[in-house]
């Protein structure tokens, strides 16, 4: 039992190794949220959609850019420590958000116009590649015996902080500034925004300590090592990165694709789309720690197969239902039951992943598996979602497209529970 004290200083020590990660989150969801401005300023097109659709693309490079960033700076975390490991991430995100914000458009500085918002985009998806695993590797070492799924699912509820944040920035801004303003100039402030928290960040993150797990070691593996035993470990990873392909596909549609959705396809106003992303983010932030909690008392994979079996069924009737007459109250409906299967199988999933990889390697595995689901799957979400409605004129075909990310996180349960008499799990509760 934690003294009052102790407490406090777990408290202190979630909200420090959470804090980059929303950094990380607010700058990913405020590009996604201005994709039709960005494309505009960095784009230019007489075809609104070739404009919309190289940011977007733009918006998923990022993403590919992940399992680099997964596997060198997993290594590094892995090899030097945790805290050391948070801090670069946080010092190369910085580096990615400058960039990004103060970037001049095309109409400036041309073609270095979007050469330089690449860079910035691609820097950015390095750090990200091993913040979310660093982040959910140092809650699951420091969370009191029996909690660990309630600890590991802040890393998940800092980015819906964010989500939050962004919209109640974007309302604020909507409400002050024309449609007309907001695309040419206005877009920039979210991120000049981002640029004015990292020096708190990072006063937050330097007095991080070490995780007691890591410190115990006798042997921490070198760099070699760490490859070699990835490599050996390769199905784990493939394993995992279908469990995480769930989570970020129905991630990104829910949040940074929602505002595009409702503006361009159901055509609704953007002070309604951002509303619904607002409560996505609240509803989020109380599924997932509840979520996390249910699945340190019933266990992981039970919560698993819940949830991808309802998506699967459950997400393109949804959409459908949706499309046939779009309104604030059918879309905040729609959205907010992904968001609920979301957090329910997020909540269980992001510390399960913990556990069923290799003690020596966890953050890379982690991180590597994420990435890679990440990269392939859930930063090209806006993309595909918005490609699959403007080819076959189906509303609801990102419907399809949501239920295939739920297959894939059902199968990857299954392969996950047939491995699981071969792997020694750290707690009863990865059942």
């Amino acid at each position: 039992m934690l003294t009052p004290a102790a407490r406090r200083e777990k408290i202190k020590a979630v909200i420090r190794v959470s804090s980059g990660n929303f950094l990380e989150m607010y700058d990913f969801f405020v590009f996604g949220y201005y994709a039709s401005a960005i494309g505009r300023t960095f784009f230019p097109s007489t075809d609104e959609f070739a404009s919309l659709m190289q940011s977007l693309m733009t918006f998923a490079l990022a993403f590919l850019m992940r399992p680099v960033g997964a596997i060198v700076l997993g290594a590094y975390v892995d090899r030097y420590g945790r805290r050391r490991g948070l801090l670069l991430t946080l010092a190369l995100m910085s580096v990615g958000t400058a960039s990004v914000a103060l970037v001049p458009g095309y109409a400036t500085i041309g073609y270095f116009a979007p050469l330089l918002l690449v860079l910035g985009r691609l820097i950015q998806g390095f750090s990200a590649g091993v913040e979310l695993g660093g982040v959910s590797v140092y809650l699951s070492e420091i969370a009191t015996p029996g909690n660990k799924g309630f600890y590991v699912a802040w890393q998940s509820g800092s980015q819906q902080i964010a989500v939050i944040f962004v919209a109640l920035v974007g309302a604020l801004l909507s409400a002050r500034f024309s449609p007309e303003q907001m695309a040419e100039w206005g877009w920039r402030i979210p991120m000049l925004i981002g640029c004015m928290i990292i020096p708190l960040i990072f006063l937050l993150r330097r007095s991080l300590q070490e995780t007691e797990a890591f410190a115990a070691r006798s042997h921490h593996p070198s760099l070699g090592e760490i490859f070699a035993s990835m490599t050996a470990n390769w199905r784990i990873v493939v394993i995992g990165m279908l469990l995480v392909t769930m989570t970020t596909v129905s991630f990104y549609f829910i949040t940074a694709y929602t505002p595009t959705y409702g503006r361009t396809v159901l055509k609704l106003s953007d002070a309604d789309s951002l509303l619904v992303t607002l409560c996505v983010g609240i509803s989020n932030l109380f599924w997932l720690p509840v979520a996390g909690a249910v699945s340190d008392r019933v266990g992981r994979r039970p919560l698993l197969y819940a949830c991808t079996s309802l998506a699967l069924v459950t997400a393109y009737p949804a959409l459908w239902w949706l499309v046939q007459a779009p309104s604030f109250e059918r879309m905040l409906a729609v959205e907010l039951w992904l968001s609920f299967l979301y957090g329910c199988y997020n909540g269980a999933m992001v510390v399960y992943l913990t556990e069923i990889m290799p003690v020596a390697v966890r953050t890379v595995g982690f991180s590597l598996a994420y990435s890679l689901a990440t990269a392939i799957f859930g930063g090209n979400t806006p993309a595909i979602a918005q490609a699959l409605f403007h080819e076959t004129g189906n509303r609801a075909m990102a419907g399809l497209w949501l239920s295939f990310a739920a297959g894939c996180g059902l199968l990857a349960t299954w392969l996950a529970g047939r491995r699981a008499a071969n792997t020694a799990p750290e707690v009863a509760v990865t059942r």
